[in-house]
Parts: structure tokens; sequence; C-alpha cells
């Protein structure tokens, strides 16, 4: 993979964006907060999420968290006073007002954005940290890392995806054990449910995702993406629109470059050399 480093955005906004390469490296830089999410840290990741495909050169994206938690939930000190700007509270439905330009958009950027996106998992992910884990294709969790989900301990309501995200990865039952209870999952649990990728040693965290990473950033970028989107939308669709998609999707792919190299590489009986084109 290319070392090619170039930075997008510094972390003033509580997030380092990081152009690796054919890598779109995102790093949540609050660690003293547990990584909390502010307003200016999802307005980053919604910006670069999804501005991400009009460079031609990235390939995949890698969301991670700097120190001990991935992410606490949302910072909602700075978030309700004010709406973070001042110290009188906000207006009677300033939530309703905000959350679609915010939370309510991000996790939609995430999960249709035609680049793989993997997350790295350590401590806490919690709230609105948890769904964006969740929104990702990918989760490589440390075996120390938790999943909770503390709205109803809040006697408040879940957001930012939480009753579409859960109840399609670990069925009704789960999602209402973690929604309703706010139980607390650890790494291995959220794997055995199908929730994460995988739950790994803690010193293995970073090698297996890096090796994860390298695998996406030289795969046929087109083709991943493409399906990445039909299978978000396969879960809305019936068969019939289902298989419809599968029809544009392979005309689409098959137009690529890395189609006419898959097909060679296949008669050669060789590994293919993607290029993302």
């Amino acid at each position: 993979m290319s070392r090619n480093r170039e930075e997008a955005s510094s972390g003033e906004t509580g997030v380092a964006v990081l152009r690796d390469g054919p890598v779109l490296r995102l790093r949540l830089q609050r660690p003293a907060k547990r990584n909390a999410l502010s307003h200016p840290m999802i307005a980053t990741l919604i910006d670069a999420i999804e501005s991400a495909p009009d460079d031609e050169a990235i390939r995949v994206i890698a969301l991670s968290g700097e120190g001990e938690h991935f992410c606490g939930g949302a910072d909602w000190v700075a978030v309700n006073v004010g709406g973070g700007r001042g110290n009188d509270r906000s207006r009677v439905g300033s939530i309703a007002r905000r959350l679609p330009r915010l939370a309510h958009r991000l996790i939609p950027a995430m999960l249709t954005v035609q680049l793989p996106i993997v997350c790295a998992v350590r401590g806490f992910a919690a709230g609105i940290g948890c769904h964006l884990a969740l929104a990702s294709d990918f989760i490589l969790a440390s075996k120390k890392a938790r999943f909770w989900e503390p709205f109803a301990e809040r006697a408040f309501t879940p957001d930012s995806g939480a009753t579409w995200l859960l109840p399609r990865l670990v069925g009704v039952a789960r999602a209402k054990e973690m929604l309703l209870l706010a139980r607390e999952i650890d790494a291995e649990q959220a794997a055995a449910w199908g929730m994460i990728h995988c739950a790994v040693e803690d010193d293995d965290l970073e090698r297996e995702t890096e090796a994860l990473v390298a695998e996406l950033a030289e795969a046929a970028t087109a083709s991943v993406g493409i399906t990445k989107l039909m299978i978000q939308r396969s879960l809305e669709l019936g068969l019939e629109h289902a298989l419809e998609n599968e029809g544009y999707g392979l005309e689409l792919s098959s137009r690529s470059r890395d189609f006419r190299e898959g097909l060679a590489a296949f008669k050669e009986k060789r590994k293919p050399h993607f290029t993302g084109k």
C-alpha cells in the first residue's frame, strides 16, 4: 500500500482527517472525553465521508479513536447547552431540528458511500459511538471493548439509527435486550451475535485492522462499492427489485478495468492486480 500521506484536515474539530495513499483515515481525537462526539466532529465526519468518492485515489476508509476508548457517545453537555455556543439552553425542539443534518445524516452517509469502511474499536463504543461502529462495513474490536446502548438508563430514546441497525444485525430480541435493558456486551459476544466482524487480542487490533484495510485498498473498488450499495438497498426491497438491482450492478461492474483484469487473471491462473478503476 502506498504510504503517500496527505493531511486533509487537522484535528482542531476533534477529528483528524488524513489521506494516506488509497486510504482515508478518520480518527476521533478527544481522548480526555472518551472521544464523545460534538457537533463540529459530526460535521467533519459527514464532510469527509460524503466527499471521499470525489477523490478517485481513495479506495477504503479507516475509522478509529485515539486513546483508550473508541467513542463514549454524544457530548451531551456540548450539544445541548446552547448548541455548544454558549450558556443558555437550546430552544424547545432543537433536537428535532438538528438531528436531520447531523447524526441522522452521518449514519446514512456511512451506509451508502460506495467505499468500504473499516472500524477499529477499543474500550467503549456507546450510544452514537456504537452506531458509528455498526454503520461501518467491517468492525474489528479488542476483546476488551464494550458495546453499550445507555439510552434506557438515561430515560431517553435511541437515535442515530439504533432501532434500524441493531435489529438487522442481531435480531429483535437481542436488540431489545440492548436498547430496553441497556445491557453492555463485550466484543466476543458481539462477534458471536454477528454484530461485528471479529474480536481480537488488544495487542493485535492495529495489525489485524491494517491487514484488512490493505486488502480492501487493493480490491476492485467499483465492484465492492456497488455490491455494498446493493446489500444496503436489499434490506428494504423484495427479491424482484433486488434481482433488478443486481442486473444493473453487473452491467456497471462489467464495464470496469478491474473486471477485465479479473477475467485475464482467471484465464492466466494468477492473482489479479486491481487498480480501483
